[in-house]
C-alpha cells in the first residue's frame, strides 16, 4: 500500500492463462513463514524489497484447490519494476474504488477482504486480525 491508500497491481500474462491484474504473489518456500514469503515475492517480481508484510486473512478456494494468504504492507518507497515481463507487466499503483479488470482470483480475494468486503463467490476466508 503507498502513502495514498493505492495498491499495487502488475497485468498477468502467463502463458497459458487469460490476462488478469494481480498483487505481487507466489508460493511459501520451505522453512520460510507466509511473511516472509510475501516480502520475497515482492523483491522478486516487483523489486520492492524491505517491505514487512502483515497475513490479514486466509482463503481457501472451495471450487477448486488453492488457498492464499491476504497481506498488507506499506510501500517503502522503491518504484515497482517488472522483473519478470513473461508473467508480470505494467505495474501500477490503483484506488481501491478503481481497480482494474479483470482481477486474477486470489488477487480478488485479497482485495476484498482488505477492502472489507464479502470474499468472491467460490471463497472461504479466514480472518487473521
Amino acid at each position: 500500500m503507498d502513502p495514498r491508500g493505492r495498491v499495487l497491481l502488475g497485468n498477468r500474462i502467463k502463458a497459458g492463462e487469460e490476462p488478469t491484474w494481480c498483487l505481487p504473489g507466489g508460493h511459501v518456500e520451505g522453512g520460510e513463514t507466509i511473511e516472509q514469503a510475501a516480502a520475497r515475492e515482492a523483491a522478486e517480481e516487483a523489486g520492492i524489497g524491505g517491505t514487512q508484510p502483515e497475513v490479514i486473512a486466509i482463503g481457501v478456494q472451495t471450487t477448486g484447490s488453492g488457498m492464499t494468504a491476504a497481506a498488507v504492507a506499506p510501500w517503502p518507497g522503491t518504484a515497482p519494476q517488472a522483473l519478470e515481463p513473461e508473467v508480470m507487466t505494467d505495474w501500477g499503483w490503483y484506488a481501491p474504488d478503481e481497480l482494474p479488470e479483470p482481477l486474477y482470483p486470489p488477487s480478488a480475494m485479497s482485495l476484498t477482504v482488505w477492502r472489507g468486503l464479502p470474499p468472491p463467490e467460490g471463497w472461504r476466508v479466514y480472518p487473521v486480525r
